[in-house]
Order: C-alpha cells, then structure tokens, then sequence
C-alpha cells in the first residue's frame, strides 16, 4: 500500500529555494505531478508545487509498506455475512418481534455464535481496513489492543483448560444436561445437539439415562410422551443399508436391558467421546489454535509497523 511521497517543492518567498517534502497519501490533492495527486505539507503554506529545475531527476521515492488492509477486508464481509445469518435466524424465529424471548430459551441458542462472532470479526475488520487505509493511527491501534485482547484471552482460556481439567469437564456435564432440559425448546437447539450426537457417536453427556432430565423423554410414570424412556434418532446407532433416517427409532431403548441397549443406541457419553476425539486429533487442534495465534500475532505486527510508519511521515513535516 502507498503511505506517502516525496516532493520537490520550492518556496514562494523571495529568493526561495527547492526543498524535499514528506507527504501522506491522505493529503495528495490539486495539480496532476508526473502522474500522482501531490502536495506538500498542509502546514508548510509558503511552499508550492512547481515544475523541478532540469538538474533534478529523482522528484519523488514512493513509500510503500504492508497493512492489514486486505485480511481486514475480509473479515470485514465476513462478519457482515455472520450478523446477517444470526439476524436472518431469529428473524425467522420471531425473536426480532419479541426481544423479551431472548431469555426464556432455557438452553443455549446457536444463534449467538454467529452474532458474537460475526460482531468481533465486523469490529476488527472495520477497525483494520478504515484505519490502514485513512492511516488512522487510533483506529489502528485499536485494531491492535483488540486483537490483542482476544489472543491473551484465548492464551488463558487455553492455559486454564490444561490445569483446571476436572473443572472444564464438570462445566461441560452442567452446560450439556442444561441444554438436554431445552431440547424441544429450540429448532436450532436441537439441531445442534443432534449433529453432535452423531458427529461423536454418543447420547447424552455421560450416558444415555441424562435424557431422564427432559420431559418428553424421562421414565417417570406421569410422563405421558410417546418419547417416555427414550432417546432422539441421534443417539441411534446407523444402519449402513437405510437410506432413510427412522426418527423413531430411540422409542423405548432405555427400557431394554444395557446389553441391548448397546445394539440400537450409543451408550457412550458426549463428554467422554469428546475427549477420546480431542485427543485422537491433538496435533490437528494444535496445529489450528497455533495458525490461528499466528495470525492474529501477523496482523498486530502489521498494523504496529503502520502506525509507526504513519507517525514517522508525519514527524518528518
């Protein structure tokens, strides 16, 4: 990216005399220069731009440096995508008519994800790509303590995952049986728990029995669901020869004994099947935690280099 320019430009007092100027792209305006909008300093109002002597070869040396321009662009349009899917989501929902059933979900609704992320990746996105392209050093440096803040976040949040295991996994139970309670409260809700049931091979957060904390699928005899001591078609273990999914297919599985149990449905908790799978793919997980920080590292280093770019064009006036 273009930041700025040198000039040839001459005095207009009496007897002036020829002299180079540091210009920011921003300030290029009036008279066409071999080419590129140019003007010297904003503050330097004695000097103007003429024509150079014939002696004069070398008029100007463009500066050129990398900005975070483009990977903010993207994330940018990226984050705009994000917002517009969650919006579109509970649009469809109703939630955007009715504020107030944000928080009579009992459960986690999906939609969050998409809205928080999009809403940081927008934020930095915007923060990046204006500022690198205005040479906005505020922006600038806010798009660095940001992106800042995040990776330290993620530092610690990974940091405390390793020494506080029995922890993480206790909140991960209580988060799971939380969201087995909601289960029929939300289409998106459902989806989600299903895709990582079969994604994992796994019913329930521990065991299949979790389920007894949902109303439609517990084995109290006032329930009066045909779902009673049962589990979703997730949990069920697939035929390879049906094509089609028997969503009635957890229909009265927990009242069979375990060794049956283990024929028709996963009897293997979620939490556990995701720490087999965590560890099974450690170096994958490592791999894209550290790109990941890789990038974010690059795109502070970016923005830092700019800003001091910026600021020495600028002291240089």
């Amino acid at each position: 990216m273009i930041l700025g320019l040198e000039v040839i430009v001459k005095s207009t007092a009496p007897g002036g005399r020829w002299c180079l100027k540091r210009v920011l792209r921003t300030e290029w305006c009036g008279p066409k220069f071999g080419g590129i909008r140019c003007k010297p300093c904003s503050s330097t109002k004695s000097c103007q731009l003429l024509p150079p002597p014939p002696a004069l070869i070398v008029l100007w040396e463009l500066q050129t440096v990398k900005s975070p321009t483009g990977m903010s662009r993207h994330g940018e349009f990226l984050g705009i995508a994000f917002l517009g899917i969650g919006l579109w989501a509970w649009n469809e929902k109703g939630v955007l008519s009715n504020i107030s059933s944000i928080t009579d979900l009992g459960g986690f609704d999906p939609v969050w994800l998409f809205l928080v992320v999009g809403g940081v990746m927008f934020i930095l996105g915007f923060a990046g790509c204006i500022g690198a392209l205005r040479e906005n050093t505020f922006l600038l440096k806010f798009f660095s303590v940001f992106l800042g803040i995040i990776f330290f976040l993620e530092l610690t949040a990974g940091v405390l995952a390793f020494v506080f295991k029995d922890w993480i996994k206790d909140q991960l139970y209580f988060f799971i049986n939380n969201n087995i309670r909601a289960y029929r409260d939300d289409i998106d809700l459902q989806n989600l728990i299903d895709f990582t049931q079969e994604y994992w091979q796994c019913c329930g957060a521990f065991s299949a029995d979790d389920w007894n904390l949902n109303i439609y699928f517990n084995c109290t005899d006032s329930n009066a669901s045909r779902e009673r001591c049962g589990v979703p078609f997730s949990c069920c273990t697939k035929d390879p020869a049906e094509d089609v999914i028997n969503t009635q297919c957890g229909y009265d599985a927990r009242q069979k004994p375990e060794v049956d149990q283990q024929i028709v449905i996963y009897t293997k908790g979620c939490v556990p099947q995701f720490e087999k799978w965590l560890q099974d793919n450690l170096t994958i997980v490592a791999g894209i935690f550290i790109g990941i920080a890789l990038l974010q590292i690059f795109g502070i280093c970016l923005a830092q280099n700019l800003v001091s770019d910026i600021e020495a064009v600028r002291a240089s006036w």
